[in-house]
C-alpha cells in the first residue's frame, strides 16, 4: 500500500471516530507500512487536524462518563493506557462538571444497592464498594455512600 492510500485509509479511519496516536500507529502497523512511512503519515494526519491528542481525550472522558458512568480514576487510568500526557489529561477531566460527577455518582450508587438481593450486610457492603470502586470512583465517596445507604435502609 502506498503512502497516499494509507493516508486516505487513516483519514477516513480518524473522520469516523476520535482517535489517539496509539490506535492510528497500530492501524498502520496492521497495514504492514514502515516505520518512516508511518511518521510521514501521522504527521500529515496532525497538520490536517485529523488526528488531535487533546480532542481525544476530552471525547473519551466525557463519552465514557457520560455513557458508561465511569469515574475519574478510571478514566485517568484508561486513558494513561493509551500513552496521552498527563495535561491532556487534566483537561479531559475538567470537561465533567462537578455537579453532573455527583449525579452520575448518586444514581449509579443507589441503583446498584437497590439491585443487590444480599441478606448478609457485610457481602451486601463488599459488593457495593467493589462495583463502585471497580467502576473508578474514589474511596472516600464510596464509603461515605455506602455509610449513608444503610442508615437509610
Amino acid at each position: 500500500m502506498t503512502i497516499k492510500e494509507a493516508l486516505q485509509k487513516l483519514e477516513h479511519f480518524c473522520a469516523y471516530q476520535e482517535r489517539c496516536h496509539d490506535e492510528v500507529v497500530t492501524k498502520l502497523y496492521s497495514l504492514k507500512m514502515s516505520p518512516e512511512e508511518i511518521d510521514i503519515i501521522i504527521v500529515k494526519l496532525i497538520e490536517d487536524n485529523f488526528l488531535n491528542e487533546t480532542r481525544f481525550a476530552c471525547s473519551f472522558a466525557r463519552g465514557k462518563h457520560r455513557i458508561k458512568n465511569w469515574g475519574k480514576i478510571r478514566i485517568v487510568n484508561e486513558l494513561k493506557t493509551r500513552h496521552i500526557s498527563t495535561a491532556n489529561i487534566n483537561l479531559a477531566l475538567k470537561e465533567i462538571s462537578a455537579e453532573e460527577y455527583a449525579t452520575t455518582f448518586d444514581e449509579l450508587s443507589q441503583r446498584c444497592w437497590e439491585s443487590l438481593t444480599e441478606r448478609n450486610t457485610l457481602k451486601k457492603r463488599k459488593k457495593f464498594c467493589d462495583y463502585l470502586l471497580r467502576r473508578g470512583y474514589e474511596n472516600n465517596l464510596v464509603y461515605d455512600k455506602v455509610k449513608e445507604l444503610e442508615l437509610l435502609s
